[in-house]
């Protein structure tokens, strides 16, 4: 069985269900997912730059609105159930868990934990730190030991 560390900040939609559940084919796959809500892992100035960098400015007027904290917390746990549950209707084991403080070195603990073939780094673009290399995936690559995957989430269900 392959073994697919999956970092997330939203919950999944099924075109990334779909999309990651088909990376390797027939082989069976077994998710171990990570979600850091959004709200709790950039601040607002740098969320509302990366909506204008995407054209969407009604977005970026809304950033005050995206919750955090306890707020944050609440639906994360529901947008981790929810994908969780969309892995394994697909086929996949998947387990998973919030992380609310450190989320890379998060990583690399449940990395080495799980044995994990690969990280898959499933995100909104964050033109921000992509450009000067903040981002997870970048990040990542420094620190696991396994192959990092970058991938962009789909916006709609």
């Amino acid at each position: 069985m392959f073994t697919s560390v999956l970092m997330i900040e939203k919950a999944l939609t099924s075109a990334d269900v779909e999309f990651v559940t088909t990376l390797h084919g027939e082989e069976p796959v077994s998710f171990h997912v990570l979600l850091q809500p959004r709200g709790e892992q950039a601040d607002r100035l740098l969320r509302a730059i990366d909506d204008i960098a995407l054209g969407e400015i009604d977005e970026a007027a809304r950033e005050a609105e995206t919750p955090e904290g306890e707020a944050a917390k609440g639906e994360g746990e529901r947008a981790l159930e929810v994908s969780l549950m969309a892995l394994r209707a697909a086929g996949g084991e998947a387990e998973g868990r919030l992380v609310e403080n450190h989320p890379l070195d998060a990583l690399k603990s449940l990395v080495a934990d799980v044995g994990a073939d690969e990280v898959i780094v499933l995100t909104d673009p964050h033109y921000v730190e992509e450009f000067f290399h903040r981002d997870w995936a970048s990040r990542a690559r420094h620190k696991v030991g396994v192959p990092v995957l970058k991938l962009f989430s789909h916006s709609k269900a």
